[in-house]
């Protein structure tokens, strides 16, 4: 009964709860991950490969968890405490648009406009993949 409204409903104080926490969980993923992948790939001034790796992961992970949530198996304030928490809060704090706008940005200002269209283009298409990817595995699964 706590942390929902009469309706049923998520409270607004439950949610906001579920996004700060997923958030800091997220950000704090993304850092370690981006840094990981950055060290492992090279100079910091290479390819972006660590904000790329995060955001591909993400949104596969984004795609299985959509997946997942619609198959319906969970009570609805269940499910949406979920998706708050996962894919709001974690999954939110865990991909980087912005970097990635930020970093394209960069590239093209360095004069590297063939690496920012790889860059760009990658994110893109990879990402989308990604998701349908995530999609299709997480309904597949009887």
């Amino acid at each position: 009964r706590y942390g929902h409204a009469m309706s049923g409903e998520i409270s607004p104080l439950v949610a906001s709860l579920n996004v700060a926490v997923g958030g800091a969980v997220g950000s704090v993923l993304r850092y370690h991950v981006g840094r990981v992948v950055t060290n492992l790939a090279g100079p910091a001034h290479a390819f972006p490969w660590g904000t790329l790796a995060v955001n591909v992961a993400g949104s596969l992970l984004m795609g299985a968890l959509l997946g997942w949530l619609a198959r319906g198996s969970m009570a609805a304030p269940a499910a949406e405490n979920l998706r708050l928490l996962v894919g709001v809060g974690v999954l939110g704090g865990f991909t980087t648009f912005s970097a990635f706008s930020s970093e394209l940005v960069t590239l093209v200002h360095r004069g590297q406009a063939l690496m920012a269209l790889a860059y760009g283009s990658a994110s893109l298409v990879a990402g989308m993949a990604a998701i349908l990817i995530g999609l299709i595995a997480a309904q597949s699964v009887q």
